[in-house]
């Protein structure tokens, strides 16, 4: 199987062309477990497969955690698809990506720059207060796009000075905590200056934290901007994997885009034996 490995931020990913149909998306779930599998493959967060566009789209993509579940949308993802549609001329500097969440724009900027517009937000709950070892933690819950993405938003100015174990393992309750109906992605943010964060995502389906989240960094951006902590319209977030970029675009109290920049990186390409 021909396989593309990049990586957004950090976030690595696989991406197979299969456009033509001779994997079959049967097949997805159990590829995507036997290939992420770390030591004992290839070793990513996630698999993208590239499939033809059926909704006017440029080609769609679907997406697979590490675990095999299909996940709804990545953002990072997003932008290596973006690249790899340009890069393989199934699109121009613009890219319509198709995916199960909703249509993603995406734009080159660079080589290995990409911006693409996240799925608008479906459901927004600015604060919700969450009992944890004698503090409330301050969270946000936000889905992007329809069926949504799910992600806990977490004020949490200390998250860098917790035991690696103990934030992890804190992240595991929030990626279950009940009122969340199908389960979040847990991002924990610090403020570093003005629009300028530190942030760390536990994942669903990765079940550990990730290098970078670029859904994670749409939500964040979102949960600063309705509660009134950001002073401009764009966000700069520190992920353990790099830097990305988060413009929004507003109506009164309302958004109506969300941008994400971040790098698009290729670290190889080859042939991938699933046994």
């Amino acid at each position: 199987m021909k396989f593309s490995k990049m990586h957004g931020a950090g976030n690595d990913l696989i991406l197979v062309d299969d456009r033509d149909g001779t994997i079959g998306a049967a097949a997805y779930s159990s590829i995507a477990i036997q290939a992420c599998r770390r030591k004992l493959s290839l070793g990513a967060d996630g698999i993208i497969f590239i499939r033809p566009a059926e909704e006017g789209g440029d080609f769609s993509m679907l997406y697979y955690n590490a675990d095999g579940s299909l996940g709804e949308m990545c953002g990072n993802g997003a932008r290596c698809a973006a690249r790899y549609g340009y890069d393989h001329g199934l699109a121009g500097e613009l890219q319509r990506i198709e995916t199960t969440a909703g249509l993603v724009v995406g734009q080159r900027i660079e080589k290995d720059l990409y911006c693409i517009r996240l799925n608008d937000p479906s459901r927004v709950e600015a604060e919700i207060g969450i009992p944890w070892e004698g503090r409330i933690l301050s969270c946000s819950y936000i889905e992007l796009g329809r069926p949504g993405i799910p992600h806990a938003v977490v004020d949490m100015q200390d998250w860098d000075e917790l035991d690696r174990r103990e934030l992890a393992d804190l992240g595991n309750i929030l990626r279950h905590w009940g009122v969340f109906p199908n389960g979040a992605n847990v991002t924990f943010w610090k403020s570093l200056e003005p629009d300028h964060v530190k942030a760390i995502t536990y994942e669903r389906g990765v079940e550990d934290f990730t290098l970078a989240c670029g859904t994670g960094a749409g939500s964040t951006a979102v949960s600063l901007y309705m509660r009134g902590l950001m002073e401009g319209s764009s966000l700069q977030l520190d992920f353990p994997g790099g830097e990305l970029q988060v413009s929004l675009i507003t109506e009164g109290d309302a958004i109506s885009d969300i941008y994400l920049t971040g790098s698009a990186v290729v670290v190889a390409d080859g042939e991938l034996y699933i046994e």
